[in-house]
């Protein structure tokens, strides 16, 4: 189907976005992309597939991130003992992820608006590739370090590309649903390769690894490019290039403070932290151990993240928004006020269950809302002609907060482990009053709709 491409760029005459004479950008709306226009309309059968494709790029997202706490934690002992690894070198290999992905995020507009939307998944998977082999074949720890830099590269890129490539190819109606199979997959990726952990070696699931990227090159020789990004390339590389600090020009200023304001506040509201020490969370609480916990909620949040993408189109972005951020402030608060009670004798006996339940309600919140919510409306508000600057903005301060995260997450426990959950539901709480009053709804509107709301809000507030 690449042929589709070439056809695709050849029936495409008027830009959906162009500038006046001040040089402002004016969106408009390309009639060949209206889901109301049905002799038109795109093959639904061809956006399918092409989501289907993507989101094996959100699979190894899940992999990666699920491998990260199996190589941190159970498989420890194992990786320094077969590669005679001291706790320094250690410690450089399980953060080195973190990095990696910081670097990849802050790369992956530039790179998606110089080779597009298929090309830059084909780049993050060969890294994937790279970095899982050298990881699986390693004998020392350059190569251990190499290989885990790279992984942690081409996720980085594609937890910019999988979002965005699918918002530009869904209809308005199901835009909402699709780049929630983003969220969704990361989710299965993670619960699958959770399981594998517990029976393979680390040797064993860095090959694992391998599976999502060969499937995704391959697919990508089935799916078209992203039409929007085929119609805008030629109008773009007529426009001057968007540095960073260009993004805080007024008229970008509330889509940038949005897209970097909910990366941030989904990090800084625990997000990492929890994800990562549920176990160690558990065994403080006082479970002899977190394993099985752990298990549960893996495989307990696919079916919530399953309902978020069934309701992202029919209750919108922000209702979800809200909810979830009151959800993840009681998730956070509870666990806080068990651990605040875990002095007091009367009820000792229920703090593991107040701490699990902490635990689950904040994990189902963030699925059902937060991490699903947060995906699609960064990959909707940023106008194309900025959308690679801002996009890869938003994704490195989400990589940054994951990694700030991660790593102090240990230092505020063994300061007070109640203050640690307080800090982080006093985060969620900040949250709620964000999306009600920066946030908007983006449910049933076109990506041009949105961008010229943000374009005419930003010059006017």
């Amino acid at each position: 189907m690449e042929y589709h491409e070439s056809t695709r760029q050849q029936d495409m005459t008027e830009p959906l976005i162009r500038q006046d004479e001040k040089g402002s950008i004016i969106s408009e709306e390309d009639d060949d992309l209206k889901p109301e226009n049905p002799s038109q309309k795109g093959s639904p059968g061809v956006e399918w597939l092409s989501t289907a494709i993507a989101v094996w790029g959100s699979f190894q997202f899940g992999c990666c991130l699920n491998l990260q706490v199996h190589y941190t934690s159970p498989t420890q002992t194992a990786i320094r003992k077969d590669l005679n690894l001291s706790l320094a070198e250690y410690s450089v290999f399980a953060s080195v992820l973190a990095i990696g992905a910081m670097i990849g995020g802050l790369t992956s507009g530039h790179i998606s608006d110089l080779i597009g939307r298929k090309g830059t998944m084909r780049v993050a998977a060969a890294f994937c590739i790279v970095g899982w082999l050298a990881i699986g074949f390693t004998e020392g720890v350059l190569l251990l370090d190499l290989g885990r830099m790279c992984t942690g590269y081409g996720i980085g890129i594609f937890s910019y590309v999988v979002p965005v490539f699918i918002a530009e190819i869904a209809p308005k109606d199901l835009r909402g649903g699709f780049t929630s199979l983003n969220e969704l997959m990361i989710q299965v990726g993670g619960s699958i390769t959770y399981l594998l952990g517990t029976v393979l070696t680390w040797r064993m699931l860095a090959l694992v690894g391998l599976i999502p990227s060969l499937m995704l090159i391959l697919g990508m020789f089935f799916v078209p490019e992203s039409p929007r990004w085929l119609e805008y390339t030629e109008k773009l590389q007529q426009m001057p290039q968007i540095r960073i600090l260009d993004l805080f020009q007024k008229r970008y200023l509330h889509s940038v403070i949005i897209g970097v304001g909910l990366m941030l506040f989904k990090q800084f509201g625990g997000m990492s932290a929890i994800g990562s020490y549920a176990s160690a969370t558990l065994e403080l609480a006082g479970f002899s151990s977190g394993k099985f916990g752990t298990i549960v909620i893996g495989l307990c949040q696919i079916p919530v993240t399953t309902i978020a993408v069934a309701l992202m189109d029919r209750c919108g972005r922000r209702p979800l928004l809200l909810v979830s951020s009151v959800g993840t402030f009681l998730g956070t608060f509870l666990i806080g006020l068990a651990f605040y009670l875990k002095d007091h004798e009367l009820v000792l006996k229920l703090i593991p269950m107040m701490v699990l339940a902490g635990v689950l309600i904040y994990l189902w919140s963030l699925a059902s809302g937060i991490g699903s919510a947060s995906w699609v409306i960064m990959s909707e508000i940023f106008p194309l002609n900025v959308k690679g600057a801002a996009g890869s903005l938003a994704i490195w301060a989400n990589w940054f907060g994951s990694w700030a995260v991660s790593y102090t997450f240990n230092y505020l426990i063994s300061w007070s482990s109640s203050g640690t959950f307080f800090l982080y539901s006093a985060v969620s709480a900040a949250a709620i009053l964000f999306v009600a009053k920066l946030v908007p709804e983006t449910r049933r509107r076109t990506l041009e709709e949105i961008q010229a709301h943000m374009l005419f809000s930003n010059s006017h507030s």
